[in-house]
């Protein structure tokens, strides 16, 4: 997921708050999860405030119930970066919500896609990946073993409120 829409300045890059819209928009796009039946019981998030601010909205529209991993790593990670981190996930999760930054979200989205998935989604995800898109992912295996090209898109969404 790339975070929704912030504020346009702040007194660093990483303390850029969320827009009231970005916010209303990720309380939408929680709940669009939890209706699709996507309950994450995890969550990796950039260490930057409009990430977190993101994550907190998600969960509240979804009214998940996860203790995200903040990562400083992910803040300014490159897609293999990012992999890398995802790889690093505790076996136990099974949903993984991972709320970054562009452009390393949408290349890691197209890396990961195997080609095999939901074509509408593919089509939309192609087109961009705007703030608070998600791209969901479904794969087989342990997190140590995810690659490139080796997850089904099943779908993509932008959180609009």
């Amino acid at each position: 997921m790339r975070h929704a829409r912030a504020e346009p300045g702040g007194e660093t890059d990483d303390s850029r708050e969320l827009a009231q819209s970005g916010w209303d928009d990720a309380l939408e796009a929680g709940r669009w999860l939890a209706d699709s039946g996507t309950i994450p019981d995890g969550a990796l998030v950039s260490s930057a405030r409009r990430t977190g601010s993101t994550w907190a909205a998600l969960a509240e529209g979804g009214s998940f119930q996860v203790t995200p991993a903040y990562s400083e790593s992910l803040y300014s990670a490159s897609p293999e970066t990012a992999l890398d981190l995802v790889r690093e996930t505790d076996e136990s999760v099974t949903v993984l919500v991972v709320v970054g930054h562009n452009p390393t979200m949408a290349y890691l989205a197209q890396l990961l896609d195997d080609g095999s998935g939901d074509e509408d989604a593919g089509r939309e995800m192609a087109t961009g990946f705007p703030t608070c898109a998600l791209a969901v992912f479904e794969m087989t295996g342990p997190w140590s073993d995810l690659d490139l090209a080796s997850a089904r898109l099943v779908a993509f969404h932008v959180g609009r409120a």
